[in-house]
C-alpha cells in the first residue's frame, strides 16, 4: 500500500494506487447515498472532544481554561446539540453496537467498516465520520468511566468485576503505551474530521463546486472518511480484547505496527486534506479581498454628509473594538472623534524619519494655534501600513518601533497596524500610490479627497498652507516667484535682515574646498570694487556629510562666508527643493511652461554634478541670477570686462549679461533625484540648453 508524503502534498496526488484498493474504495462509494439532510456536526463533534479530555486526565486543562470549557460544553449539550440527538441517537447506537459486536475476538476490519458505512449510507460524508466517533466514543467513554470510578463507586466496582476489568488496573503501567497509542490515533482522527467539516463551512459566495481546490478535496474526502472509520475499528478492537483477557492478553507486533501505520496514514491524508483547505481559504480571501477593495472604492467616490463612513471602511470597518489611538489622553477612540472635520492622513511605514517628522509636528502645531476655528478644525491620524504584517510575524521589535513612533506623535493613531485590511492597503497603494515614502492626504469634512499628498506643500510653505487642499496649492504657486524668501525660506533668519537692508544676497555650494575659496575670495574682491555690501551663505549639498561638515569648519575658521549651524538645515534646504520640484510635478506643470519649475530643476541639477554653484539676488523682488562654478569664478574673474555696465544698468543684469555671453559650449548635466520622492517625470530639459536630457537608472552609496 503506498504511503503519501507528509510534507507539500500535490493536489492530484491519488492516496492508492493499488487495484485492490481503488475495488475497495468503488465498493465503499456504492454505499453512499445520502438523502440531502443538513446537520450541524459541530456541538457533537464538542461533545466528543470533551469525553477524550475527561477520560484522559493527562490531557485535561486546570483551573479557569477547564472552568471555561465546562461552560462551553454545558451550553453545547443544553441548547445545541439535543434536538440533532434526538434524530441520530438511534444510529449512534447502531453503530455502537455494530463496532461492538464486529471487533470481539478480532474480525476483518475492512468487513466492520464496510458494515458501519451500510448503516450510514443516507448521511453525508462529514456526518457520517462524527456518528462514527460519537459511537465509538460511548464505548470509549464508558471503558473509563467505569475504570475511573471503580475503585471508589460500588456501581462502578460491581461493573468493572462483571467485565473482568481488574486486570487493566492492574498492569496499568505496562499498557500505558497502547493506551497513549490508541489516544493519539483519536486525536488525529479528531484533527482530520475537524478539517473535513471545515470544508462543508467554505462560503458558497466566494467558492464554487467546481473550483478545482475544492475538486480536489471533495475527491479525496471520501478515502479520508473510510480511514477514519476504519482507525475506530482498530481502536475499539484493542480496547474491547482487553476485557475478560487476562494475562493472555498481550501486545503483539501486528497491533503495535497497525496503530502506527493508521496514524501515519491518517497524519498524511489531514497534512493533504489541510493543505486543499488553506488553498481554498486563499482563494476566498481573494475573493473577500477584492470585494472589499471594490467597496471601498465606490464608498471614497461616493458623496457623503460626513466623513464617517469613508473612515471608517478605510481604517476599520467592525464594531467590535475602537480602532483609535489618542496621544494625549493614551485612549482608545472610536471614528466618531473625526466627524466633519478636515483629516489628515498621515501615511508611511515604521522607518518615518524623525527630522520629517519634526516638520510635520510644527505645521501641525502652527495651524492648529492659528488657523484652525471652531467653524474649521483638523485633525491629524497616522496610518502606519506595514509590508507583510499579515503574512509575517509581528516581532518585539516592529512592536517597540511602532510605539515609539507613535508617542512622538501629537495627533491620532491607528491603535495598531493589523487593524488596517489588507483591502485599504491595497487602495492607498494603488490610488494614492503610496510607496514607502511618507503621504498626507488630506480629506474634507465630507469625506470627499481634497489632496492626494499635502506633504510637499507643507515643507514649502508651513501652516501658511492650511486647509492643505490640491485647490489652496495651487492658489500659493501662482503667487509665487523665483525669489529668495521661496528658495531660502527660513535656514537662517539674517536672510531677512539682508532682504529689509537690501543688500546683495549670495547662496552657493559644492564640496571642493579649493573653488569655494577662490570663488568666496573672488567674490568679496568684487562686491568691493563695485562698492556694494554683499552677504555669502553656504549652503553644502544635499545629503550632507562629513565633507560638507570639514567646509564649514574651514569656511568659519577662515571667515570665508556665513555657514549655517546644522547640518539638518541644509537636508531641509535640499529636501524643500525636491518637494518643490514634486509639488509642481504633481499638478501637471511642464518644464517647457513653468519658469519656477526650470529654476528648481537647474538647482538640483548643479547639486546632481558635484560641482560648484552660486545664485546671487537684490531684495525680494529681484530675479535671481545663478550660475555653475566654474563660469561664476570666470565671469568675476573679468569684472573690468563688465565693470562698466555694471556701474550703468546695474550689477546684477550686467552680471547676468556676461554669464550669458561666455556660456561654455561643452557641458554635461546630471540631475540626480531621490527614488523614493514619489513620481519621475517623463521628461526633464537641461539647465544649460535647454534640450530633452536622457534618462538612466543610477544605484548609489551615499557616503563619503
Amino acid at each position: 500500500m503506498a504511503t503519501m508524503r507528509t510534507r507539500h502534498p500535490r493536489g492530484d496526488r491519488h492516496l492508492f494506487s493499488s487495484s485492490d484498493d481503488n475495488a475497495m474504495m468503488k465498493n465503499i462509494l456504492a454505499t453512499h447515498d445520502p438523502d440531502g439532510t443538513y446537520f450541524d456536526v459541530i456541538p457533537l463533534l464538542q461533545i466528543i472532544e470533551d469525553i477524550l479530555r475527561r477520560a484522559n486526565p493527562d490531557t485535561s486543562h486546570h483551573g479557569s481554561e477547564a472552568a471555561e470549557i465546562d461552560a462551553i460544553v454545558e451550553s453545547v449539550i443544553y441548547n445545541d446539540v439535543n434536538e440533532m440527538l434526538e434524530v441520530m441517537a438511534l444510529t449512534i447506537n447502531k453503530v455502537s453496537c455494530e463496532i461492538s459486536c464486529k471487533c470481539i475476538g478480532g474480525g476483518d476490519p475492512h468487513a466492520t467498516t464496510t458494515g458501519i458505512f451500510n448503516i450510514l449510507s443516507h448521511y453525508g460524508w462529514d456526518v457520517k465520520a462524527i456518528i462514527a466517533l460519537a459511537a465509538f466514543m460511548v464505548n470509549y467513554g464508558e471503558f473509563w468511566l467505569v475504570l475511573q470510578l471503580s475503585t471508589s463507586n460500588p456501581l462502578a466496582k460491581s461493573l468493572a468485576q462483571l467485565k473482568q476489568m481488574h486486570d487493566v488496573l492492574e498492569r496499568g503501567e505496562a499498557l500505558k503505551p497502547r493506551f497513549e497509542a490508541v489516544t493519539g490515533l483519536i486525536k488525529a482522527m479528531l484533527h482530520l474530521t475537524r478539517c473535513i467539516v471545515s470544508f462543508k463551512d467554505l462560503p458558497e459566495q466566494y467558492i464554487s463546486p467546481d473550483t478545482p481546490e475544492l475538486v480536489t478535496a471533495t475527491a479525496h474526502i471520501p478515502t479520508a472518511v473510510y480511514w477514519i472509520i476504519r482507525s475506530i475499528v482498530a481502536c475499539a478492537s484493542i480496547l474491547i480484547n482487553l476485557i475478560g483477557m487476562g494475562h493472555e492478553h498481550i501486545t503483539t507486533t501486528t497491533e503495535a505496527w497497525e496503530l502506527s501505520s493508521l496514524a501515519h496514514k491518517i497524519n498524511n491524508i489531514h497534512d493533504h486534506l489541510k493543505h486543499q483547505l488553506d488553498l481554498c481559504n486563499h482563494h476566498i480571501n481573494e475573493k473577500k479581498q477584492i470585494e472589499a477593495y471594490l467597496l471601498i472604492l465606490r464608498i471614497m467616490e461616493t458623496p457623503h454628509l460626513d466623513n464617517t463612513k469613508p473612515l471608517k471602511h478605510l481604517i476599520y470597518p467592525k464594531d467590535d473594538q475602537l480602532p483609535l489611538y489618542e496621544s494625549s489622553t493614551k485612549n482608545r477612540v472610536s471614528i466618531d472623534v473625526l466627524r466633519k472635520k478636515i483629516v489628515l492622513l498621515l501615511i508611511s511605514d515604521l522607518d518615518l524619519p524623525s527630522d520629517e517628522l519634526s516638520v510635520l509636528e510644527q505645521t501641525y502645531r502652527d495651524a492648529r494655534q492659528n488657523l484652525a476655528t471652531p467653524e474649521i478644525q483638523y485633525e491629524v491620524v497616522w496610518l502606519p501600513v506595514v509590508p507583510g504584517h499579515m503574512l509575517t510575524p509581528w516581532t518585539n521589535e516592529n512592536q517597540s518601533k511602532f510605539e515609539a513612533l507613535r508617542n512622538m506623535m501629537p495627533w491620532y493613531s491607528v491603535h495598531h497596524p493589523s487593524l488596517l485590511d489588507q483591502a485599504s492597503i491595497k487602495y492607498i497603494k494603488e490610488v494614492w500610490h503610496f510607496d514607502q515614502k511618507p503621504l498626507v492626504v488630506v480629506m474634507d469634512p465630507q469625506g470627499r479627497i481634497v489632496n492626494t499628498n499635502a506633504l510637499h506643500m507643507m515643507w514649502i510653505w508651513g501652516s501658511v498652507a492650511f486647509p492643505f487642499t490640491s485647490m489652496r496649492e495651487e492658489a500659493l504657486w501662482r503667487e509665487e516667484t523665483w525669489r529668495i524668501e521661496l528658495l531660502a525660506d527660513t535656514i537662517d533668519p539674517m536672510i531677512y535682515d539682508w532682504i529689509a537692508e537690501e543688500k546683495y544676497i549670495c547662496l552657493y555650494g559644492g564640496e571642493d574646498i579649493e573653488w569655494i575659496r577662490k570663488f568666496t575670495k573672488t567674490a568679496q574682491e568684487v562686491a568691493r570694487r563695485a562698492g556694494i555690501q554683499l552677504e555669502m551663505l553656504y549652503v553644502g549639498k544635499s545629503n550632507p556629510r562629513e565633507k560638507v561638515k570639514r567646509n564649514n569648519d574651514i569656511i568659519r575658521a577662515e571667515n570665508l562666508s556665513h555657514v549655517l549651524p546644522d547640518l539638518t538645515l541644509i537636508w531641509y534646504f535640499w529636501v524643500r527643493l525636491e518637494r518643490m520640484l514634486q509639488s509642481k510635478l504633481q499638478h501637471g506643470k511642464s518644464f517647457d511652461e513653468d519658469p519656477i519649475l526650470r529654476e528648481i530643476n537647474v538647482m538640483l541639477t548643479y547639486d546632481g554634478n558635484d560641482e560648484g554653484w552660486a545664485v546671487i539676488c537684490r531684495g525680494s523682488n529681484d530675479w535671481m541670477r545663478r550660475a555653475n562654478g566654474e563660469t561664476v569664478v570666470a565671469s568675476l574673474s573679468k569684472y573690468n570686462e563688465w565693470e562698466d555696465k555694471a556701474r550703468e544698468g546695474g550689477f546684477l543684469p550686467a552680471l547676468n549679461g556676461h554669464l550669458d555671453a561666455n556660456r561654455p559650449p561643452h557641458h554635461c548635466n546630471r540631475l540626480i533625484l531621490p527614488g523614493s520622492t514619489g513620481s519621475v517625470p517623463e521628461r526633464v530639459v537641461c539647465a544649460e540648453c535647454g534640450r530633452s536630457m536622457e534618462r538612466f537608472f543610477l544605484y548609489r552609496c551615499c557616503t563619503d
